[in-house]
């Protein structure tokens, strides 16, 4: 068994600050893959008790992790990116789709972590249409700390679907 992704070393072209959130995000995907493993389509579309499927939150992540990136630079999501936010709890996606989508926010948001000058983290940015305040950095680590809560609901979630407890 390997270790959790924050005792296996710094990842590489990650700035030390930054380090602890590129750890998040691996061990996220590292849990989030062991979770979904075998699950059925519906198994994964199923809300027991009302609760959030697991489809709504591997989509929520990947969505906001790549919405959180765009926040980053300065940039603000397009009528498009908005309206697919809308649709992150509708099934229909199956769980490879699912699992791609999340793989590719999470590479894209370690791309920023590569790229991102420190002399900018504390650069301000808006968030949302609101433009709540906030900097590059706290932007960077939110993106890895809001996937890492969806994860733990994603492993719940899973545990219950596999038990057959609707």
């Amino acid at each position: 068994m390997q270790p959790e992704a924050w005792l296996r070393g710094p990842v590489p072209n990650i700035d030390p600050y930054l380090m602890p959130a590129a750890h998040i995000l691996l061990q996220a995907e590292d849990e989030i893959n062991a979770a979904v493993a075998g699950l059925t389509t519906e198994q994964i579309w199923s809300r027991p008790g009302g609760a959030a499927s697991i489809g709504f939150h591997l989509r929520h992540i990947a969505g906001s992790t790549n919405s959180l990136m765009i926040y980053a630079r300065g940039e603000q999501l397009s009528d498009e990116q908005r309206a697919a936010i809308a649709l992150q709890g509708e099934p229909g996606m199956d769980l490879p789709e699912l699992l791609s989508e999340l793989h590719e926010a999470f590479a894209n948001a370690m791309e920023s972590y590569r790229t991102t000058p420190r002399e900018i983290f504390l650069e301000p940015r808006g968030v949302g249409r609101a433009m709540l305040p906030s900097n590059v950095f706290g932007i960077l680590v939110h993106a890895a700390e809001h996937a890492q809560r969806h994860t733990g609901q994603i492993v719940t979630t899973a545990k219950i679907v596999r038990a057959g407890v609707m």
